[in-house]
């Protein structure tokens, strides 16, 4: 297979603090990577050392299958859109596309041809001669995206792009950035704090935590089979408990919560626990079936688990509403229930039982 970008055990410190640590990954050519992670987990510099702003204290960075370590930003062909997209409000828009272009020395004549093209390519054939302030969000978006493109460069990296937008463009955007990854047939590297963004977008992910890569895989594998407590607490909604497992049976655990309750689960991975170990377990709210029948709380023979209770609050969100119940334990837990404004709908106050399978409790060994 072939690889546009290929890090091997890069790791980077400034003085005591290790920022990245010892990270590997490879992208295939032509796909969508997503660096996700928390406010200070090292993915912009991870990023700033692909783009040869910042130098690897150890490791590799090879784009093409060459190693770039010792080429300079300029010499390296990649490219970078920043949040705040660094246009130039001097120039116009083909002014902006044709910058780099003419940097390098290319015919008037191509230049032309060449910035056409690309804002063809971006949908936005009729914008060249209008200045930077004159555009909305998403076309700034679109032509410092274009501005890149026309360079051909073999990877581009975007550095939390969509975070100056507002909520309604950033949902539009992430679409339009799909596309356009689609269009271009060229290697995004995206980093985010935003997991919708991650996930919406990416071919695949890494989820990044205190300067190491805790797992890589499609939206898919991490949303549903994650890898560590970590991952499972990071990548979309989960109800979280710790507890200590007090019966073991093959990757079967049951849970004694710190707050009362009794669950079943299965160990992720499906290597078992020793009773009485410390563990997290994490259930997704739409796996959490809600019935207006109150009744006993029990984990039946078939390893389904089942909780009384009274419906506390209603998160109205459209199609991802969500109800909250609190148990006779008091503890709350947030389910799946489409509300659709009709008589049928949930009311505060009205007695439940909440149930989901075994298989749908995954457990992880707790850190502390």
């Amino acid at each position: 297979m072939d690889y546009d970008l290929e890090c091997v055990g890069v790791s980077k410190t400034f003085g005591e603090l290790t920022a990245v640590d010892n990270v590997s990954f490879e992208i295939p050519s032509g796909s969508f990577f997503s660096i996700l992670g928390p406010s200070g987990c090292g993915k912009t510099t991870l990023m700033r050392m692909i783009a040869g702003f910042e130098q690897p204290a150890s490791g590799d960075i090879r784009i093409k299958g060459q190693s770039v370590l010792n080429r300079p930003p300029n010499k390296r062909n990649v490219k970078m859109v920043f949040q705040h997209l660094a246009l130039f409000p001097m120039m116009n828009v083909e002014e902006n596309i044709a910058y780099g272009l003419r940097c390098n020395g290319v015919p008037k004549k191509e230049i032309k041809r060449a910035v056409a093209n690309v804002l063809e390519r971006v949908s936005l054939p009729d914008v060249g001669t209008k200045e930077i302030h004159q555009l909305s969000g998403g076309q700034k978006q679109r032509i410092a995206i274009a501005r890149c493109m026309v360079l051909d460069p073999d990877v581009l990296l975007l550095d939390e792009p969509l975070g100056a937008l507002d909520l309604k463009l950033r949902e539009s955007m992430k679409i339009e950035l799909k596309l356009l990854q689609h269009q271009f047939n060229t290697t995004f590297v995206y980093i985010t704090h935003d997991q919708s963004e991650a996930l919406v977008m990416s071919d695949h992910v890494a989820v990044m935590k205190d300067g190491a890569f805790e797992q890589i895989g499609t939206p898919q594998e991490l949303y549903h089979d994650p890898a560590t407590a970590f991952v499972a607490g990071f990548v979309g909604d989960s109800n979280r408990w710790r507890g200590r497992a007090v019966a073991v049976q093959g990757p079967g655990v049951k849970v004694q919560t710190d707050t009362g309750l009794t669950i079943a689960g299965e160990a992720a991975g499906g290597n078992g626990f020793s009773e009485g170990a410390s563990v997290e377990i994490f259930v997704r709210p739409e796996f959490i079936t809600v019935d207006r029948t109150g009744g006993n709380a029990a984990t039946g023979p078939d390893g389904v688990n089942k909780l009384a209770g009274k419906v506390d609050s209603l998160l109205f969100n459209g199609a991802n509403s969500r109800v909250l119940v609190r148990t006779e334990k008091d503890e709350l837990i947030e389910a799946g229930f489409q509300l659709t404004g009709g008589a049928e709908d949930l009311r505060q106050g009205d007695s439940v039982t909440i149930s989901w399978r075994q298989d749908r409790s995954t457990c992880f060994r707790s850190d502390s």
